[in-house]
This record gives C-alpha cells, structure tokens and sequence, in this order.
C-alpha cells in the first residue's frame, strides 16, 4: 500500500477502506436476495449504493496503485450489473483524447427532451453522481456522463493525467460527440466545482443552450484550498500548468445559471460576481448564504431548478437571488 503516512493514519485509512467494503458487500448480498425475490427496482437501486461504497473507498487513495483500481473496478461491475436490470438503456463509449481514453456512460429514457451533460468535480467519478442521473433521467432527459482525464476509471483504468489542453478537447470532443449522437434535441450542461468551471467554458461551444454551473472554481492560486486537497490534485495532474479554465479570455455565448454558497471558503464571493457580469444576457445567480463549497445540502433543489430552466416552464427574471424560493 503507497501511502507514506504516520502509523495511525495508516492504521485509519485501512480502517475506513475496510468499512466501506463490508458496506459494500453487504449491499450487494442484499441486491441478490432482492432480485431472487423479484424485487427489480430495489435490486438496482441496492447495486448502485454498493457501486457508491465501493467508490468511497477507492478515493481515500489519492495515487493510482492497485488497490484504488481493485476498488474502482469493483464499484463499475456493480453499477454494470445494476444498468443490467434497469428499463433505461444504457451504453458504454470512449472518447479518443490525448492519445489516450476517457471512458463515459450514456442512459438515455423513454421520448428525451433534451440531453444533459455532467461534468464531474475533478477528484471524483461517474459512478458517484447516480443521483443526478436519476433526477435527470426522470425528467426524459439524456444523461452523458464520462470521466475526463484525472478522473474515475480513466484515471484508474488509462492512468490519463489532467492537463489544461486536454481538458479543453475532452469537453469540445464531448459535446460535439452528444450533438452528433443526438441531433434532433437540445444539448444542456450541468456540473459542480471543478466541474462548474469547465460548464463555463462549455457554455461557450455553440451547441450548447443552457448551462448550470454550481460553486466553479478559480486556479488554486486564487482559491483556499486545504493541503490535502493540493495533495490529491497534485497526483491526478500532468506537468502543464493547472487544468483551468481562464473565464476571462473566455467568448461567452449562451446563459448560465450559476449557483453559490455564501460560506464558501474556496471561492470569493467576489470572484463569482465578477464571473457573473462577464455572463451573457439571461444568465442569473442564486447564492445560498448558509451553504459552502458546492451547496451539497442544496443540490436537490438546485437540480430541480436546473430541470425547470432547460423545461422553461417557470420564467426565471435575470439577476441575482438570494436564498430565494423562486
């Protein structure tokens, strides 16, 4: 095990992998007695969480070493045979990026409306936001899915680092990829931190109608990060420079509805209202003031709200909202 850590955080780290295993097993010991009983939907369901835990141990390694891809494999197999018992088809794609792959998942529900790309944090992977697929699928609409480089089974799998160049092919080939995929319904885009960043510069591609960007985030030098964090960025990074976005040499071309925590402490509040003026006409922004990076406990809600912009079945006025009920 590569971790050069103290005695007791070693001891700690084994400690919670081991925990979120036997979670794990337990979960899929209690999906096959679900599915010898019948029970589908809970089958499923009890898979994914499975999928989760499994996951949850894989990210305590930061470094690609043989065990965080035992786990992370792990975790695929159980969503790959929870995709199985679904009614939602479901395919597996590659992107060819930097000569290398990034590995995604496409589901696609009953008479879609749209498609919305999710754009992952950068530590994290597809198979962690099953909750936004499902919200997402339950409205019809399209969910694309990949791990960009750094990321999930592409980083454990390809071991493809992030690098600014490509991260910005990775999101231009993917949404050409969805609009020549899917060429009758609009292409919406949705991501949260690191992954916000890129939904901003996302929103730029002309294909893209509406973008919902969540807490994006600055390069590290004008962010607060905590060490851990830099430490975890530093082992999924390449050797160019930070792999984000400049918003201000950006050409902005289609709204974004950005959302914020007032207790953020990653992200000024006044970098994001600066973004927010640089953002084309329709754009709006809501800040949650008891929230923090990401307005995890707001994600559900916000979720909806995205739903409803791409839907237009509610009319959002341009501007600034503050802990608001709209």
């Amino acid at each position: 095990m590569k971790m050069n850590l103290p005695h007791c955080a070693l001891a700690w780290h084994v400690s919670k992998i081991n925990n979120w295993s036997e979670l794990a097993q337990a979960k899929i010991e209690v999906a096959e007695t679900h599915q010898r009983k019948g029970l589908v939907g809970d089958a499923e369901l009890t898979l994914r969480t499975a999928g989760l835990y499994y996951n949850l141990a894989q990210w305590i390694f930061p470094e690609r070493c043989s065990q965080k891809q035992h786990l992370f494999h792990l975790s695929r197999d159980a969503f790959r045979r929870a995709d199985m018992l679904s009614d939602i088809e479901t395919r597996y794609v590659k992107l060819d990026i930097d000569d290398n792959q990034c590995i995604g998942r496409i589901r696609i529900p009953s008479e879609p409306r749209g498609c919305v790309i999710i754009i992952n944090p950068i530590d994290s992977s597809k198979e962690e936001l099953f909750t936004y697929e499902k919200d997402f699928l339950d409205a019809h609409y399209v969910t694309i899915s990949f791990d960009g480089p750094g990321q999930g089974e592409t980083y454990v799998t390809n071991g493809l680092k992030a690098t600014y160049k490509n991260w910005s092919e990775f999101v231009n080939k993917l949404i050409e990829y969805t609009v020549e995929h899917f060429p009758t319904i609009p292409a919406f885009i949705f991501g949260t931190s690191f992954g916000a960043s890129w939904v901003i510069y996302g929103s730029c591609h002309p294909n893209i109608s509406k973008a919902v960007a969540v807490s994006p985030a600055f390069d590290r030098q004008r962010m607060s990060m905590p060490d851990y964090f830099n430490e975890r960025m530093n082992c999924i990074h390449g050797d160019d420079k930070d792999p984000f976005p400049d918003f201000e040499k950006l050409h902005y071309r289609n709204p974004v509805f950005l959302f914020h925590g007032g207790r953020d402490r990653m992200v000024k509040r006044s970098d994001i209202y600066h973004l927010y003026e640089m953002l084309p006409e329709g754009s709006r922004l809501i800040e949650y003031e008891e929230e923090m990076h990401c307005c995890n406990y707001k994600l559900r809600e916000i979720r909806e709200l995205a739903i409803e912009w791409y839907n237009e079945d509610r009319i959002f006025k341009p501007g600034v909202y503050s802990d608001v009920q709209i």
